[in-house]
């Protein structure tokens, strides 16, 4: 049946096309600035006194490329100590006679309890190296208040490690060259601390803040990280105190940063030094900067140089380097022991500034006591514009009655809001239905806001089209207004309500976010105000009256597409690795997530203008061509694969030996798993050479299979649990006996030792065999436990796994030929279980011969494990 429209339709799709131009360009506009577009990387012959974005390179390309593997265990890492050092050195020689460098190689080893990723485990460790370098005037001393500059050069596993992190070790040895070069002699010294074991929980940077000389004359520290391979370098945390930020935001080139992404930050799986500087231990202020994007890569093997976002580096290390200067020129700099005098003093409190860069850039900044003020204002108006409008001419009933109406137009105002969240949610479950496999905008970004976003504006349009007729509760006699003009109003105060009771929620929560939705209030006053005056003369239902209402908003909504866009892109790229929950409703979620982020994403996007434009675009016509766009969408992107080898799905393989004593292996098992919702099932179908080589035929199922369980990938620990359903297949074991002579085992080195209260004390060594690149050993003691000799005789936080007893969890890591040596104590006579899991990055030829089957698309992290178990 053919399809009649009416001269309203066609000026309803006229708006609308007009609208997809108008977000369409600040689209373009958008990806140009979070991929570094405008920004020009300068050459390797770039003058001395500039940051060079090519010279920071070619340290990255040594570090991921011609140094084979910077993890613990592996001889890489020791490689890129003298790498580091040896570039440290250099400078030193052409340092001029009126500046002062030292360099400095810190062996640290400790231990400690923490919480990781909402697990309780203890970290003991040693023999992990920081580098560091100290520049400063001839006259400083070792006491002076300095400035602390971190990033680690360590890799995670099975990763070239050229993002995570070697562009920040490449960043920060430009830096020092600049310094250097530019005759730039610093007021307060520059510490930069390369620290090597960042990947096992931070380590590094707890051996420096717990026993480094220096660490008391630290006044402030920024923190380099990278979270994927460049694009935004964002100020992620900042604190304690306002202050860090106000000085960055005074300070960067390119400012890049918002306090929003401090009330994000804590919901993402991961941690970095910051932690170990800013509040675990140190409370020394500072910030966290980290690339966001290019999360594709993050921790996988296609972490290489040539993934590196153009332009990133660039931007980060002139940012880097004005921060810097400004934080040594600080006035607001104290020592440790001056920090712990003043206290909760205005500088150094805990309350925590709202701040926000507009498109890279300038950034506004203003303190919690001004945002009190700034973010009630909104709510104010709202209450107070009713007996503004209606007061002096109407009286006091008509107020009310205004008010009753807004309160109405901010309900469905809400309702749109609320549906533009549920369609794309909806849409998200109905074609996993008719789907073999989810995910597929993972690759294809693109396809989340295809499928998304127009079901998403079909919500926000629904209540205007329900509600065509508003209910006024005002008398339009009375008033003598037009009723269409009435509904206008109410819908656009009801809007704009809505905002501002955001705004008021986030503050009154104590989060940073509230700039987002009092920018949204501000900037809608300032559209209604030119609506207002251009109705008097275009008319109220005329083009040019919504232009005028349009033309103030787009400020606020090119920021809204940059945060916006932003936000999506990071948690798509993050839905790779964010774990694998368990049936039926794991299956789901990450395509329910990103849907819904997608229509949070549109409303407020779309939301401000939907009071005032939705009389344009509440048409039938229109609701049944963004019904049909999602749903031809929709079935378009089932014909996407959602994997590719720039986004590659990541797949953990373990190679297990169970083992007995020193020498006998009693099983060994290929034990298989994944960390989103594609299982292991999806991997057999679409690479059926793995399926194979494994020996799975098309009957197999998770009903027949053999499992692992947590226990299996012990050495992983926490992260293993973002594994679910994974596989076991059986494997030989001839090979590691001829590899290795001596496997992990534990005993006692002394009789144990009985106290009088009817505790008693085991004492115990662990040998890690002749294993040859270890990168952790994890305890799992079960038991009476109620002391032990790791972190200061504290036990963590007890796990209880699978319905069994509590059990705690200590990973130790350190390369040495020496045992590890340490006593448990228990509170009884009763049996102490030690199940042990040492991780060798080491694979038998059979393995490796496994790993090369598995598809391009495929990223596989392959280790070995060594469990067994003891009886004390």
């Amino acid at each position: 049946m053919a399809l009649r429209f009416d001269a309203r339709d066609v000026s309803a799709f006229k708006f609308l096309f007009s609208l997809a131009i108008m977000y369409g360009l600040m689209s373009l506009l958008v990806h140009s600035v979070i991929y570094m577009k405008f920004i020009e990387p300068l050459g390797i012959d770039a003058p001395l006194d500039r940051f060079s974005e090519a010279r920071a390179i070619e340290h990255v390309r040594v570090l991921s490329h011609e140094i084979d593997g910077r993890q613990e265990g592996r001889p890489g890492l020791r490689e890129a100590v003298l790498y580091i050092k040896t570039q440290l050195e250099s400078l030193k020689e052409r340092a001029g006679s009126n500046i002062r460098i030292e360099i400095e190689e810190s062996v640290v080893g400790g231990s400690f309890n923490m919480m990781f990723l909402g697990h309780g485990i203890s970290l003991g460790y040693r023999n992990h190296t920081n580098i560091l370098m100290r520049i400063s005037s001839i006259d400083s001393q070792d006491t002076d208040l300095s400035v602390l500059m971190n990033a680690h050069f360590d890799s995670p596993l099975g990763s070239p490690g050229a993002g995570d992190c070697g562009s920040c070790v490449a960043s920060m040895l430009e830096i020092a060259r600049l310094t250097i070069d530019s005759g730039w002699i610093p007021p307060r010294p520059i510490v930069l601390l390369f620290n090597g074991a960042e990947e096992l929980f931070m380590l590094g940077a707890h051996g420096f803040v717990r026993t480094h000389k220096w660490r008391d004359s630290i006044g402030a520290f920024i923190n380099v990280e990278a979270s994927g391979t460049g694009g935004l370098d964002l100020v992620c945390q900042s604190g304690p105190g306002s202050w860090p930020s106000f000085v960055y935001a005074q300070s960067a080139k390119y400012p890049m940063a918002n306090s929003a992404a401090q009330d994000i930050f804590p919901v993402i799986p991961g941690d970095t030094d910051y932690r170990m500087f800013s509040q675990d231990y140190g409370s020394i202020p500072g910030l966290d900067i980290i690339f966001l994007l290019g999360g594709y890569y993050y921790h996988t093997s296609y972490d290489t140089v040539d993934r590196l976002l153009p332009g990133s580096i660039q931007a980060r290390g002139d940012n880097l380097y004005s921060a810097v200067k400004a934080f040594a020129e600080s006035s607001k700099l104290k020592n440790a022991h001056e920090r712990d005098f003043l206290g909760v003093s205005d500088d150094y409190n805990d309350e925590r500034a709202v701040f926000f860069d507009y498109l890279t850039r300038f950034m506004i900044f203003y303190s919690r006591r001004m945002a009190v003020v700034l973010h009630s204002i909104p709510i104010a108006i709202f209450l107070v514009m009713p007996f503004f409008l209606r007061l002096l001419n109407s009286g006091l009933c008509c107020c009310f009655s205004t008010l009753y109406d807004f309160i109405k137009g901010m309900i469905l105002h809400a309702t749109g809001i609320m549906l533009a969240v549920i369609f794309p949610v909806i849409f998200s479950i109905l074609r996993l239905l008719f789907s073999s496999y989810g995910m597929n905008w993972f690759a294809n970004p693109y396809l989340a806001f295809m499928m998304f976003t127009p079901i998403s504006l079909m919500g926000l349009l629904i209540p205007r089209i329900v509600c065509r007729v508003f209910p006024l509760s005002q008398d339009v006699s009375v008033l003598k207004t037009s009723k269409e003009a009435l509904s206008d109003e109410a819908r656009f105060w009801g809007a704009f309500g809505f905002y501002a009771s955001l705004t008021l929620a986030y503050l009154v929560a104590g989060l940073s976010g509230g700039f987002l939705t009092f920018f949204t209030s501000a900037c809608m006053l300032l559209a209604w105000i030119s609506f207002y005056i251009s109705i008097k003369f275009c008319g109220h239902q005329s083009v040019r009256s919504t232009v005028f209402y349009v033309i103030p908003l787009i400020p606020y909504l090119t920021y809204s597409v940059y945060f916006g866009g932003l936000l999506v892109q990071f948690v798509i790229e993050k839905m790779g690795m964010m774990g694998a929950l368990p049936p039926p409703y794991g299956y789901y979620i990450p395509d329910i997530v990103v849907g819904a982020i997608v229509g949070i994403v549109t409303g407020w996007c779309v939301g401000p203008l939907i009071s005032i434009c939705s009389s344009w675009l509440a048409r039938s016509s229109i609701l049944q061509f963004l019904l049909n766009f999602s749903v031809i969408a929709l079935a378009l992107s089932s014909q996407f694969f959602p994997y590719s080898t720039e986004a590659p799905k990541r797949v953990v393989f373990q190679h297990t030996f169970l083992t007995a004593d020193a020498n006998q292996v009693v099983d060994s098992s290929y034990d298989f798993s994944v960390v989103d919702s594609n299982s292991l099932l999806f991997l057999f179908k679409y690479a059926p050479e793995v399926a194979k080589e494994l020996h799975v035929g098309p009957e197999f199922s998770f009903g027949t299979a053999n499992m692992s369980n947590q226990r299996t990938f012990m050495a992983l620990f926490p992260v293993s649990f973002l594994f679910s359903r994974s596989l076991k297949f059986p494997a030989r074991s001839d090979e590691i006996l001829k590899q290795y002579r001596h496997f992990p085992h534990m005993y006692t080195y002394k009789p144990q030792m009985m106290s009088s209260d009817g505790s008693r004390r085991v004492f115990l060594e662990l040998s890690l065999g002749s294993l040859e690149e270890v990168w952790v050993a994890v305890l799992n003691i079960t038991g009476p436990l109620s002391s032990w000799s790791f972190a200061d005789n504290k036990l963590p936080v007890p796990e209880t796994a699978e319905g069994g007893p509590p059990s705690y969890i200590c990973r130790l890591s350190g390369a040495s030929r020496e045992n590890w040596i340490f006593w448990l104590e228990a509170r009884n006579s009763g049996d102490l279980r030690v199940d042990v899991a040492v991780l060798d990055q080491i694979l038998v030829d059979e393995a490796k011969k496994l790993k090369r089957v598995f598809p391009a698309w495929a990223d596989v992290t392959a280790y070995s494990s060594f469990l067994s178990s003891y009886i004390f």
